[in-house]
């Protein structure tokens, strides 16, 4: 019994270590591609700055895609984590808590968002990470089918606009999906309150598409056009 144990105590250990090893490798590789850009970095650069071999590097990923596949991967479950989370406080009556939390995960590092962005546009085609671009579009369908129950949810209790439920879910997607460009477009990112800035988005994110803003707009933008009738 004591050998069995001890021989099971081994094997754990030894996955502990490599898994953190693993991590040391991905850590080492999103600080380099956020400094510089992908093709500049190399899986010698990537085991350097972990402080391992580079063959070492090639027992955890057998290409650099795959290393990038990873990163995309660690990124959209840390989404598909913080919403799971607002998703079930916004069924206990904190409507608002999965847009809150799905703007916070995107916005706290803009940087790491764009970097995601550009990844998944240089490895679309990439035949040797099919798996993982494959578990990455399962992640994301998901998480639509999840959102979508809740935006039906929420538009049959009249919180939100009686619109098509992607309407809202993808009115996030696109309000995020600027305010990280924002964050490097040249004419505007001189400014120092950044943070601020992506903390008010996000406030106006979490309120976007409630009762009241879309339908009444548009009623009263009609009944401006619509002439009046002569005396």
């Amino acid at each position: 019994m004591s050998n069995k144990t001890s021989s099971a105590d081994r094997i754990r250990e030894k996955k502990k270590i490599f898994l953190a090893r693993e991590q040391k490798i991905i850590d080492a590789a999103l600080e380099l591609f956020l400094k510089e850009s992908i093709d500049r970095v190399t899986v010698s650069k990537i085991a350097a700055v972990a402080g391992i071999g580079k063959g070492t590097v090639y027992k955890h990923f057998l290409t650099k895609n795959e290393i990038l596949a990873r990163i995309m991967l660690d990124y959209e479950r840390n989404i598909t984590n913080v919403l799971a989370e607002g998703i079930v406080k916004a069924e206990g009556g904190d409507s608002g808590a999965a847009a809150k939390g799905y703007f916070q995960a995107r916005l706290e590092r803009p940087e790491l968002d764009r970097l995601v962005q550009q990844l998944e546009v240089r490895l679309a085609d990439a035949s040797d990470i099919a798996e993982q671009l494959e578990e990455l579009h399962a992640t994301r369908r998901s998480n639509e089918e999840s959102l979508s129950t809740l935006m039906t949810g929420l538009i049959g209790e009249g919180v939100l606009e009686d619109v098509p439920p992607h309407f809202h879910y993808l009115a996030c997607w696109a309000l995020a999906q600027g305010a990280v460009e924002l964050c490097f477009n040249r004419s505007w990112n001189y400014r120092t309150d950044t943070k601020e800035l992506m903390e008010f988005i996000t406030n106006i994110g979490v309120t976007m598409g409630n009762r009241g803003q879309y339908h009444a707009n548009a009623r009263q933008s009609k009944s401006a056009k619509t002439p009046k009738p002569k005396k």
